[in-house]
């Protein structure tokens, strides 16, 4: 789950159950109870019918809490990340980084540091849209060193600068979930 929309569908479909949710959040749902197998296999069905996945494998599961902190940090916190990303990744999954890294990089094919590049780039996308911030307001809100620096990052992640990638007709964002 990445939005609020998403959290309401799973949210419904727990009810469907009759399944008491104890908490839910970005990624995660914690209900009252334990499933028995064909619980999880209904369930497992009903969320892959709506585009999501039933997590039960430790390993998907980290990778998974990896992937929302990211996404969290880059689309809902507002504030500067004080400490750099490893630190906050390791104290708030309680876990080393190292062996974190190296989980989501065979999982996923590709470094924590990447994902959260591409991450950044396709918020400063939308960002870039919407035409309410300068590109040096968007630099600051994504904790970017400079506007240079986002610039950079964006050409060589999408092949266009800002400005040209503002003018095209056909400016293509990805989903932040298929990243």
């Amino acid at each position: 789950m990445v939005c609020g929309r998403c959290e309401m569908v799973v949210t419904s479909e727990l009810e469907k159950m009759g399944l008491s949710i104890l908490s839910i959040q970005l990624g995660e749902v914690e209900i009252a109870t334990d499933l028995d197998n064909s619980q999880k296999q209904m369930l497992s069905k009903n969320l892959i019918s709506i585009g999501f996945e039933l997590l039960d494998d430790k390993e998907n599961k980290t990778v998974e809490r990896i992937k929302n902190r990211v996404i969290d940090l880059v689309y809902y916190k507002t504030e500067q990340l004080k400490i750099n990303l490893s630190s906050y990744l390791a104290d708030d999954l309680g876990q080393d980084y190292s062996m974190l890294s190296k989980l989501f990089s065979e999982k996923e094919g590709a470094t924590i540091a990447h994902y959260f590049i591409a991450q950044k780039i396709e918020r400063a996308k939308a960002l870039l849209l919407y035409n309410e911030m300068t590109l040096s307001e968007i630099a600051i809100q994504l904790s970017y060193s400079s506007v240079a620096h986002l610039s950079s990052q964006f050409k060589k992640i999408t092949g266009y600068t800002p400005t040209q990638f503002k003018q095209l007709k056909d400016n293509t964002r990805k989903q932040i979930d298929g990243l």
